[in-house]
């Protein structure tokens, strides 16, 4: 396929600040990378060029495709592809001692950030009941995001919870360092900072590259926007590509903001629209097109396309079982008639209570599918147990990893021993590992796990990371302890395969990287618990019907989408409703990524009345079904929605006065 002239327009660019608007399905990656290939056919070098990216996937993707389009010979320079957080990863790695950090510093996960939580609430004597330490968690991740430092939280918190959470965060922030570890916000938060207080360094950094790219950037969030403005400041060579239609991560602290004043913080930027949609048909467009137009904050565009096809369809409901129920015989009966595959069907929901009853219904009729989302690879006992040997071996004054895995699979290391060990690091200030060495002399199973990580230490120095991997979970008897963990022998087996998923990574790592370390390939699995989305893209293997959220449903596409639950409440959310103008704008683009998610056929479903607190409750048709027909909804049935401050009756009557004359128990099917 042929560039179009806009793509054309944005791959012969090649100087200064360009900002590419690209709508859904306009062929944004090839855009990309195309771009890449005529930068270095135009003489820049390949490693003088910087692409980042929000996924592992994506960086992969972007990695192979540049690899083809180069014909890249082994140990060639290329160009550095990667996400923000390995790319800060890098960066740290080198410049981190500015902060007063070790070069190798260990990245913590969310289990790991939850156990120092939980020691922080017992150090200020606060019960679990007053703030979970997951609550705290993701607090002081929205802090970091925003930039805000632990000293300065207390002064930001409003409520008493805010207010555990600030003194949580000093102390939660002050064991991360005195470990030598850093969070997954950190990784930003930190480069960020030392960028700010190091003039030098931030100038030695961003002086390895002279083209600066970076994708989705209406996803950036505060510390990315400021990473960007410093790496490309000096050269001004900045290509940001990405659609405020799409932005809609801001409960993650995205800001849509920073792609729609883009001409404000780069005056010479030029801009070039993507506009052919090569997904979906006209109707779908031109309801997509509508709906989004209503929104206020957003640059002005509008996409199109030469596939014809038919209109979109609402179906209204008796109650969410009929829904169901409809939904899945109708794929049911499109399959059975050979049209379709399985897997060219998304069932697409806003909250993850929605799926219970698509499920039952898809049980019963015996059609496959997967429920995209659930317990991540990185969150299952096995595998953190596993990466916990990898980090202690990498560092052993990692306390989080070593108490985790001391006595798993059990050798002998009591409860007591443990709280005795723990007690003397603590009133030492010391990692429990240097007390490990002079408890060793008095306990045989003490000095048998030292002796096991030393042993894979010096073993890390040189060798085949294959082999040192599937040697330790051998050595350690792992197999053995799912067997007796797990008395059910398939519940067993599939924990073993995801174990073997780490040997079959680090194989992958080594064959990847010409310099495999096992600290770097600890750091890779590290990011991947949070970059990547494993479950996500090895569900979707099968002939199968997708169901997941609107939110994990951004970047993909489907012959036939099913869009569930349109209602007020649940599209747009009910915190929504209540909230900023700003908030509804962001359901709004998430309707409307839901919408061009199809590419040949849309259904649009909602339930006449929905089960709450057991009893049944007549439901509102959600406002972005009237926007995207081109109706108006009566003023009164959205000022009613608002708070719920008049009555069931009253919302009734406001529905059957809302343009069309009906109400929403009129026809069942519509468009």
């Amino acid at each position: 396929m042929t560039l179009n002239a806009a793509q054309r327009e944005a791959v012969e660019t090649l100087a200064g600040p360009l900002l590419v608007l690209a709508g859904a399905g306009t062929g944004k990656t090839r855009v990309v990378m195309q771009r890449v290939v005529n930068l270095i056919r135009h003489g820049i070098e390949p490693d003088r060029i910087l692409a980042v990216t929000f996924t592992n996937k994506a960086a992969r993707e972007m990695q192979q495709r540049a690899g083809k389009l180069l014909r890249n010979k082994a140990g060639a320079p290329k160009p550095e592809i990667s996400t923000f957080h390995s790319l800060c990863v890098r960066i740290l790695r080198r410049q981190i001692h500015y902060l007063g950090y070790p070069a190798q510093f260990a990245i913590y996960d969310q289990g790991d950030q939850q156990s120092i939580a939980r020691a922080a609430l017992r150090e200020i004597k606060m019960p679990e009941t007053a703030i979970r330490p997951g609550d705290a968690i993701a607090m002081i991740s929205r802090w970091k995001m925003a930039g805000v430092e632990p000293d300065a939280a207390a002064s930001r918190a409003q409520s008493d919870k805010e207010h555990i959470g600030a003194s949580v965060y000093r102390r939660y922030q002050a064991k991360l360092k005195s470990v030598g570890a850093v969070d997954f916000d950190d990784l930003l938060r930190l480069t960020a900072k030392l960028f700010a207080q190091s003039p030098d360094v931030c100038r030695a950094e961003a002086g390895r590259f002279d083209h600066v790219m970076i994708d989705e950037y209406q996803d950036t969030n505060g510390n990315q926007y400021e990473l960007v403005k410093a790496l490309a400041s000096g050269h001004r060579n900045l290509c940001v590509v990405g659609d405020d239609d799409q932005s809609i991560y801001g409960w993650r602290g995205a800001k849509v903001t920073h792609i729609l004043r883009f001409k404000q913080d780069w005056p010479d930027a030029k801009v070039v629209r993507l506009e052919v949609n090569y997904r979906s048909t006209r109707p779908i467009l031109e309801w997509s097109n509508r709906l989004i137009a209503i929104n206020k904050l957003r640059h002005d565009k509008r996409l199109r396309t030469t596939t014809d096809g038919g209109r979109p369809r609402i179906l209204q409901l008796a109650d969410e079982a009929a829904e169901a129920k409809a939904v899945v015989g109708e794929i049911e009966q499109a399959v059975r008639a050979r049209r379709h595959h399985w897997s060219d069907f998304a069932v697409l929901f806003r909250t993850n209570e929605q799926p219970r009853l698509f499920e039952e219904e898809f049980r019963r009729a015996k059609v496959p599918y997967v429920l995209v989302g659930g317990t991540s690879f990185f969150d299952r006992k096995e595998i953190r147990d596993v990466l916990a040997y990898l980090k202690v071996v990498v560092r052993p004054s990692d306390d989080v990893s070593l108490l985790r895995i001391i006595n798993t699979p059990p050798r002998g290391i009591g409860h007591k021993t443990i709280t005795r060990l723990v007690e003397t690091a603590v009133a030492r200030r010391k990692p429990v590992w240097e007390i490990l060495g002079e408890a060793e002399a008095g306990n045989g199973a003490v000095a048998g796990f030292r002796r096991l990580v030393e042993k894979y230490r010096r073993a890390s120095r040189g060798g085949s990371l294959t082999e040192l991997v599937a040697g330790l979970i051998d050595e350690i008897g792992y197999r053995a302890e799912l067997g007796r963990i797990y008395t059910n022998p398939l519940e067993a087996d599939a924990r073993w395969r995801s174990v073997e998923e780490i040997v079959n990574s680090a194989g992958n790592y080594s064959r990847r990287e010409r310099q495999a370390t096992l600290g770097g390939f600890v750091h890779e699995l590290a990011l991947g618990d949070r970059d990547a989305e494993p479950d996500k893209e090895s569900k979707m293997a099968g002939n199968a019907v997708v169901l997941m959220t609107l939110h994990s449903a951004k970047g993909l596409e489907f012959p036939v989408v099913y869009m569930v639950g349109m209602e007020e409440g649940l599209l747009p959310h009910r915190r929504s409703i209540n909230d900023t103008e700003s908030t509804v704008e962001e359901e709004r683009r998430l309707c409307y990524v839901g919408m061009t998610r199809a590419q040949r056929q849309l259904t649009l479903t909602l339930a006449l009345q929905r089960q709450k607190w057991g009893k049944a409750r007549p439901t509102l048709v959600s406002r972005f079904l009237y926007e995207m027909t081109g109706q108006t909804a009566h003023p009164g049935y959205l000022k009613s929605i608002r708070g719920e401050t008049k009555g069931r009756a009253s919302q009734d009557a406001e529905r059957k006065t809302a343009k069309g004359g009906r109400s929403n128990a009129g026809a069942r099917k519509t468009g």
